[in-house]
């Protein structure tokens, strides 16, 4: 049973800066490449389906963890990492935003063509789920962003993301293709946004039956859906009341306790200063945490914070560190070596005994504290630091 539910995205104009969005893109790569290792296409489209885990993979990448500009950044960043290596890992991300989304039929077919999947069945779904969520679905939201995301075996995932100018909210909306078993009987896999006031008419909801007969005259049976519902506050900063306290608790002491950060070193035969240590043990979970893991997504920006210094600046130096060794074990993997890319794993489940047996508490204050402490030590940015370019002087012309 997949999780349902809806939660805050305010709108973010926000820019996402070129020395962050070349980092998403390689650390992206590499978390999904590792979980296609472990896991498998299907974990992952299944995964991508799932808003939370979502959230908590734009969070870990750092960009800020509650926007809209999480959805657009992140399969922005999934393009450029995976499409070179499809031939490779087997997996294609198809649309984008505005104009981008327009191009999916033509990028589909064009796969289709040198996979040999069916191509005009995979651009039907592609315009269901469009036309399903900008049309049978009238809560006020356009789809903007349409995102298809496709494996080699023809499995898919969706993610579009609409906007409502008025109240300043998106939706994001989620798909995989096998928890679709009629397109027009509750499809989604979620649908996650802020409740509006004014009643929403959804005609592919289970309910919606006698509305769908009277309209279409079609008969439909109807699965029963558990809806799970999640709340958020619109506000860009994380709060005390964003994170679990005993997981994030759980994460600081692996990075910083002596006896833990030995063993957890151990675990990953690596050298690792505790900065990175808590960053790969936030990547860990996103790869290999359980999806109960994810109710609480501002936890993962304390990976590797936000563009906008929520909840500090970008450590760049320990960006640049992580990727690198998580590069170099998913490299070992390949020719067979998985002592290193397996210490993931056992990372995972180590700093989850931690936290089962020790529920040590973070002090959230003092942890942002402290990592606007010692972020200049490891190249801390954020698009405040970054200089606006010049303009041009303007070349005048004889007459």
């Amino acid at each position: 049973m997949k999780r349902s539910g809806h939660a805050d995205l305010p709108l973010h104009g926000g820019r996402v800066p070129a020395w962050l969005a070349e980092r998403m893109t390689v650390l992206g790569a590499a978390i999904v490449e590792s979980v296609v290792l472990h896991h498998g296409h299907s974990g992952f489209l299944s995964r991508l389906s799932d808003p939370f885990w979502f959230q908590a993979l734009g969070s870990v990448m750092g960009m800020d963890w509650h926007s809209s500009g999480i959805t657009t950044s992140v399969l922005g960043a999934l393009k450029r990492g995976l499409n070179p290596r499809s031939h490779e890992l087997g997996l294609f991300v198809c649309g984008g935003r505005g104009r981008h989304s327009r191009n999916t039929p033509d990028e589909l077919r064009t796969i289709a063509d040198r996979t040999g999947l069916d191509g005009e069945a995979l651009v039907r779904s592609s315009r269901l789920t469009a036309k399903i969520d900008n049309n049978a679905i009238a809560d006020g939201f356009q789809i903007y962003l349409h995102g298809f995301v496709l494996a080699s075996n023809g499995e898919w995932a969706v993610v579009q993301q609409g906007m409502n100018e008025a109240s300043g909210y998106a939706r994001r909306y989620h798909w995989h293709s096998t928890a679709v078993r009629d397109f027009v009987s509750d499809p989604h896999t979620a649908i996650v946004g802020e409740p509006q006031p004014d009643a929403i008419m959804n005609l592919v909801d289970s309910h919606a039956a006698p509305a769908r007969d009277a309209l279409l005259t079609v008969s439909r049976e109807h699965p029963d859906r558990i809806t799970r519902v999640l709340t958020q506050p619109a506000h860009h900063d994380v709060r005390v009341e964003d994170v679990d306290l005993t997981r994030l608790g759980a994460v600081l002491a692996v990075a910083y306790e002596r006896q833990l950060h030995d063993f957890a070193e151990l675990l990953l035969l690596e050298k690792l200063g505790p900065r990175t240590l808590q960053t790969l043990a936030l990547v860990a979970e996103v790869v290999h945490g359980a999806p109960s893991r994810f109710s609480d997504p501002a936890r993962f920006s304390f990976a590797l914070g936000g563009k906008d210094r929520h909840p500090f600046p970008v450590p760049l130096k320990t960006y640049d560190e992580s990727v690198s060794v998580l590069r170099h074990a998913l490299d070992a993997a390949k020719l067979g070596d998985n002592e290193k890319i397996d210490g993931l794993r056992r990372l995972e489940s180590f700093v989850r005994a931690v936290e089962e047996r020790y529920a040590p508490k973070a002090d959230l204050h003092r942890t942002i504290a402290h990592e606007n402490a010692i972020s200049k030590r490891l190249g801390g940015r954020s698009v405040f630091d970054d200089k606006p370019a010049r303009a041009k002087p303007r070349q005048l012309g004889l007459f």
